[in-house]
């Protein structure tokens, strides 16, 4: 996976970052002419960079996307922790994805501590938001997570990367397993590295693969992200473990102890890891099919 923008850094952090619709698009058909299978995509206000839940930023897009790559293209149904419910959901139910990540509870998510770098900002916006998360819960209750499966899952046939930020999110999954909202082949992203969720290191990575095995078996799939600067370290771990890999300017703004020039670079530095590794990268066809997915064909740009 290639996580292309995201809502987490700021248009001040890294001039490569993709604002524009064209920018975002560009970045993810590179992206995957790279080798991503799936391109995870938020969307930001093409004036000032700001995340936004705007179907009609997403739809600028997405066709785009969709006619020059293969590509599985997952919507975030995240956005930003300051965004409602609602506003999350707008894009990804008018789009009707083949996936969509969905946040297994609700969680303090903290990006305050990046206003301890000195620098000049672009736009007032950046500082107020990440001050703003200070004092924010990233709501996703019970009953949100319901709605989320019930609208988007049973209604339109969109499967999900499940977030999990911590262990106790692993056994939130399974009780939407347990009570049949849910089935496998289950794609479970563990999240290392917010502020907030468990931390970015080995021990916490083999502990959260550990506990989805007990609760989940064979039924499962696991890929790992980790923020800054361990994004390349616990995802080569993963995928040595077994497990998927996602890369992307949302997770990490570097390439080694570079800022990115882009996301295809991370593309083909975890290429080349995989490689070094014997291991192969899945295909759009293949992923499709190890995830159960409705095809391409059947969405809604």
């Amino acid at each position: 996976t290639c996580a292309v923008t995201g809502s987490v850094h700021t248009p001040s952090m890294s001039p490569y970052l993709p604002v524009t619709p064209d920018q975002i698009a560009a970045e993810a058909i590179a992206a995957a002419e790279a080798g991503a299978s799936i391109l995870h995509l938020h969307a930001r206000d093409p004036r000032d960079g700001r995340p936004t839940a705007d179907p009609d930023v997403y739809m600028q897009f997405l066709p785009r996307i969709k006619q020059a790559t293969d590509a599985v293209i997952n919507i975030t149904t995240g956005g930003s922790s300051l965004m409602t419910l609602d506003q999350r959901l707008a894009a990804p139910l008018r789009a009707e994805p083949e996936m969509c990540s969905l946040n297994m509870g609700s969680m303090n998510f903290a990006l305050f501590p990046m206003l301890d770098k000195p620098r000049e900002w672009q736009h007032e916006w950046e500082p107020k938001l990440l001050e703003a998360t200070r004092d924010t819960i990233f709501k996703n209750t019970f009953a949100d997570m319901e709605g989320v499966l019930e609208r988007l899952g049973k209604g339109c046939g969109t499967r999900f990367e499940f977030e999990c930020y911590d262990v106790g999110h692993l056994y939130s999954l399974a009780h939407f397993r347990d009570r049949g909202l849910v089935s496998g082949p289950l794609f479970i992203q563990f999240v290392l590295g917010i502020l907030g969720g468990i931390g970015a290191d080995p021990e916490n990575l083999v502990h959260m693969k550990r506990i989805a095995d007990k609760l989940f078996g064979d039924s499962y799939q696991f890929s790992v992200l980790a923020a800054g600067r361990q994004q390349m370290p616990l995802i080569s771990i993963a995928a040595a473990m077994g497990g998927n890999v996602r890369v992307g300017l949302e997770d990490s703004l570097y390439d080694g102890r570079q800022l990115a020039k882009s996301n295809a670079d991370q593309v083909r530095r975890i290429r080349g890891i995989l490689d070094g590794l014997s291991l192969e990268v899945a295909t759009p066809t293949e992923a499709r099919d190890m995830l159960a997915l409705k095809g391409g064909d059947r969405v809604a740009f």
